[in-house]
């Protein structure tokens, strides 16, 4: 299957969805078929301070016709973040979107968790994925710190990188969600952490979110 990917949000987190799928294809002995559009980071940033899900689906709607138009038979956005318009966008979307948030939940229903953490931006952390987690109740940081991670996941996600005093704020976040709120694991939603978690020892549990929606995806395209 043809797959469409909308990237670009941001680059990091297109950089992570692709490498993903190269990998998981080149394990299997499958072909990849896929084609990247690009959309603004600063436009859907934008949109999600002003909770403007409809006007972040109907952009999204725009770029998913092009994946169309250049043979894709499915799309998916490359972002956690993203997902806040997913309910809006399946409603006009020209193609079948893989949902990430139902594939996030399925895989803590799968683990049998109760009670997870959740880190990322401000919009994720206070609706728990956007309301998507079913399977297990969801913490979050609050107050001030709630206002760091966010303030350092977009200050990451909008340059690619990582410093050790984002890396250490995430750190921190996850470690009392686990250790002082009962967290058996700490969900990763936003898609860049991945530059702050990979290869490194953070204390607790995670699930990264992103991983799970592309190995979802690469289920689903290689099912054909």
């Amino acid at each position: 299957m043809h797959i469409g990917l909308i990237g670009g949000i941001g680059p990091a987190a297109t950089d992570f969805y692709y490498r993903g799928l190269i990998d998981r294809h080149a394990a299997a002995g499958i072909p990849l078929d896929a084609t990247i559009v690009h959309a603004d980071v600063r436009e859907m940033s934008r949109n999600l301070a002003e909770r403007r899900a409809d006007r972040q689906a109907e952009t999204f709607a725009r770029l998913v016709h092009r994946l169309k138009a250049a043979g894709a038979q499915a799309a998916a956005i490359t972002s956690m973040g993203g997902h806040i318009c997913i309910k809006e966008l399946i409603a006009i979307s020209p193609l079948p979107m893989v949902h990430g948030l139902l594939a996030v939940d399925a895989a803590i229903a799968a683990r049998g968790l109760r009670r997870v953490g959740i880190i990322g931006t401000r919009n994720v952390m206070e609706s728990g994925l956007y309301g998507a987690i079913t399977a297990a109740e969801v913490v979050a940081p609050e107050g001030a710190e709630r206002d760091r991670v966010h303030q350092c996941y977009s200050s990451m996600a909008m340059i690619g990188r990582v410093t050790d005093e984002q890396r250490e704020v995430f750190f921190a976040a996850g470690r009392k969600l686990h250790r002082e709120r009962g967290a058996e694991t700490v969900l990763l939603g936003g898609t860049d952490l991945f530059l702050a978690f990979t290869g490194q020892d953070c204390g607790f549990p995670t699930v990264d979110c992103a991983d799970v929606h592309v190995e979802a995806i690469f289920r689903q395209v290689s099912s054909v």
